[in-house]
Parts: structure tokens; sequence; C-alpha cells
């Protein structure tokens, strides 16, 4: 696995942090651990695949479709950041 660069050098988890993990568990297909790890892995992975249908089919426009599954996932990233962080400090 390749290590968090903001992790590294700020010791601060970026909104990316899980990804490959959760990945590497969707691949498994431990799809509840998945997202357990990284609420965001189901939208990223439907954020990229507009991305390559957009590269690969020039005919049509994906531009709206990229702009709302961007946000969907930006949403998904930032809860899951938020949960993962600040949730446990209201637990305790």
């Amino acid at each position: 696995m390749l290590p968090c660069l903001s992790k590294t050098i700020f010791g601060i988890e970026c909104l990316g942090c899980g990804f490959q993990r959760a990945l590497l568990l969707l691949i498994q297909g431990n799809f509840t651990n998945a997202f357990k790890m990284y609420p965001a892995v189901f939208t990223s992975l439907l954020f990229m695949l507009c991305c390559v249908l957009s590269f690969l089919d020039k005919k049509r426009k994906y531009s709206t479709l990229i702009i709302k599954t961007g946000i969907i996932n930006g949403v998904f990233m930032i809860a899951g950041y938020y949960f993962k962080h600040f949730e446990t400090i209201f637990l305790m």
C-alpha cells in the first residue's frame, strides 16, 4: 500500500485516507467492511467510472454527470472524514 503523503509529512489524515484498503476489501468481496473503512469508496468508483467514460466516449457529453457524481463523492468524503475523526470525540 502506498503511504499517505499528508499523514507522513503533517501527521494528519487526508480525505482519501483509507481508499486503498477499502478498495482491497471491495475486491475481496467485503462490501460492508469496505464501506466502514472508507464510506466514499462506492461514490469514488462511480466518479472514476464517469471520468473514464468521458475519456473513452468523445461523442457524448459527460460534464454534468461528472459534476454531479463529483459533488456526491465530495459529500461522502467529507461526511466520512467528519465521522471518523470527530464522532469519537462526542462519544467519549
